[in-house]
């Protein structure tokens, strides 16, 4: 697990979160990196990017990764729509710390397949109150090509 390192920027990272400072992530801003934070994150591999309250899952991808059409897997699609969600729904409470969110559905549109490369999982709030949030989400290549989307609501738990 990767202890959180405090800045004077960012004085609130969550468990297993990583400062990093913009020379390596070439941002105007200091962005929070969370890896191996939970066993399915660390047994797929992805990152997740937390940068001015909204989050970003990102898997470089490899034959772990592939179906037997040797095409990213769908399930694995849908875990990096989930994650990038989840991850955003909980931030929407206040822009920084994590409070636990359940996915409480999700429906996923596959649209293109990939096979080599890295993809990125971004989601955007749409909606919600106090206790159901409203996540819409999309998975690309890194060169911008939609692969899948997704919609969902996610329930805050504290």
């Amino acid at each position: 697990t990767i202890r959180p390192v405090m800045s004077a920027c960012h004085d609130r990272l969550p468990d297993g979160a990583k400062h990093l400072p913009e020379r390596q992530c070439g941002r105007p801003c200091v962005m929070k990196l969370v890896q191996n934070h939970t066993g399915a994150q660390t047994l797929i591999g992805y990152a997740i990017e937390i940068d001015k309250g909204s989050a970003r899952a990102v898997l470089d991808l490899d034959e772990r990764h592939l179906n037997r059409t040797d095409s990213l897997h769908g399930g694995l699609m849908a875990t990096l729509l989930d994650a990038a969600s989840g991850y955003t729904a909980s931030l929407s409470v206040d822009g920084e710390t994590l409070p636990a969110v359940a996915t409480v559905s999700m429906t996923v549109n596959y649209l293109s397949g990939v096979r080599s490369g890295r993809v990125i999982a971004t989601a955007k709030k749409t909606g919600g109150g106090r206790k159901l949030i409203f996540v819409d989400a999309q998975l690309a290549k890194d060169d911008g090509t939609l692969i899948a989307t997704s919609t969902g609501t996610f329930k805050l738990l504290s």
